[in-house]
């Protein structure tokens, strides 16, 4: 490896490879630094039965819009990584893989110090001008303290490591959480016929299809994609916000979690504590439901008038109404009566910004950015949700971002006009 660089892109998924490829075509030298393989996440943390819950047509990078016959479908985990592998046999970006970087400070004469770790090699010093960091906001998996309480007889992995139902002990199964991972998670058990407890957290939901069309097709031409975070609704703190669960399997459909519990799942509360022998639950699950569906009928009601705004012919408007509602909420659960072996927690990820000693964020730990481009000279992000936009986290939003960042930072470093395109093909 150079021991100096003018670039260096730290991570190699697609938002850090997006921001090489405008930087290669605009003639930048730099270097990808990826700790393990290329945007090995869809492989390595993903559920066999996964699907992506946005249409394929979402799937665009720098060069390579999604390429199959169904752009209203959702591709599988298998797809959306043949896709990527795609990608990459066209464009051979400059990319260190099994490279760590563990150290990003200030260099005494200007610029950038890296410390990387090849896998069973010695720490080397990199410098660099300029560092865009892409290493995403979902780094490390969140698993809260009481956790330890849970007796050790009971197997208990994060969504991470879930693969499909038969990896997890014979009994039922208890997952914490109903953002997009945990909804499906408890779905792809319910479905194998497991006894599910599921813990329902603050998620919104959201409709697969109404008045004929796909929601986020619908939420596409609206431009809800496309607007930048300060004019979002609701502001900087939309940031915050749980993504809406809902499912591409089979085709795509709702995910109606009064529906499960018709059928059988076990719904409970947020889970607060397990004393050694009993899961304690807070009594939300009934506020937690409506919150849920009144998101889904809001959205619905956007549509109506956007329909009506524009002057769209489809079908006629309608309204999600309850299937099931619940008659009690215990607050206990003992866990030898209710037979629950494994836990599969999904309650997300927290990032890890620890390597970097630069003075670029807030006092809640995200890093004080515009478009990606930091408070701080020479330092860029890529890849964070609602970096600039909803679409920022997504295959939707992720080229126009990279291309953003990649003209500032060619600019800085000396490209006379930026970028040398006129747009991404």
């Amino acid at each position: 490896m150079s021991a100096h660089v003018p670039v260096a892109v730290v991570g190699g998924g697609q938002a850090g490879l997006a921001v090489s490829w405008y930087l290669a075509e605009s003639g930048v030298d730099h270097v990808v630094l990826e700790a393990q393989t290329p945007m090995h996440h869809w492989s390595d943390t993903r559920w066999d039965a996964f699907t992506l819950v946005t249409p394929n047509w979402h799937c665009r990078l720098p060069g390579h819009p999604y390429d199959g016959d169904d752009p209203d479908g959702f591709m599988t985990r298998d797809e959306v990584v043949a896709w990527l592998d795609r990608w990459l046999e066209d464009f051979h970006p400059p990319l260190r893989t099994h490279t760590r970087a563990t150290r990003l400070k200030h260099a005494p004469d200007g610029g950038w110090e890296l410390t990387v770790v090849p896998d069973g090699g010695e720490p080397q010093t990199l410098t660099c001008d300029e560092v865009v960091v892409a290493t995403g906001g979902y780094q490390v998996p969140i698993i809260p303290p009481y956790a330890a309480r849970i007796p050790a007889r009971i197997e208990q992995i994060h969504s991470a490591q879930y693969r499909n139902p038969e990896q997890l002990p014979d009994g039922a199964v208890l997952v914490v959480g109903t953002g997009q991972s945990g909804a499906q998670i408890a779905e792809d058990l319910h479905l194998a016929g497991r006894t599910v407890h599921l813990a329902v957290g603050g998620a919104p939901r959201v409709a697969r299809s109404y008045r004929g069309r796909d929601v986020m097709t619908w939420l596409a031409d609206m431009g809800l994609y496309d607007t930048p975070v300060a004019q979002y609704p609701g502001g900087a703190p939309a940031r915050e916000k749980t993504n809406h669960y809902v499912t591409g399997r089979d085709g795509g459909r709702d995910i109606d979690l009064r529906a499960f519990a018709r059928e059988g799942m076990q719904l409970h509360g947020q889970l607060v504590d397990c004393d050694g022998a009993a899961l304690r639950f807070a009594p939300t699950l009934a506020a937690a439901l409506d919150a849920a569906d009144a998101v889904y009928n809001s959205i619905c009601a956007d549509i109506d008038r956007h329909i009506e705004r524009e002057g769209l012919d489809a079908p006629p408007p309608s309204r999600y109404e309850p299937v099931w509602r619940p008659e009690t909420e215990p607050t206990e659960v003992d866990l030898a009566s209710a037979g629950i072996t494994s836990v599969v927690w999904a309650i997300g990820y927290r990032p890890d910004w620890s390597w970097i000693e630069a003075s670029a964020f807030d006092g809640a730990g995200r890093p004080m950015q515009t478009r990606g481009i930091s408070e701080v000279p020479g330092l860029s992000f890529v890849g964070l949700p609602w970096m600039h936009t909803w679409g920022s986290g997504r295959f939707i939003g992720i080229d126009t971002d990279a291309r953003h960042v990649a003209d500032v930072v060619a600019r800085r470093v000396g490209v006379a006009g930026g970028l040398r395109l006129a747009a991404s093909g």
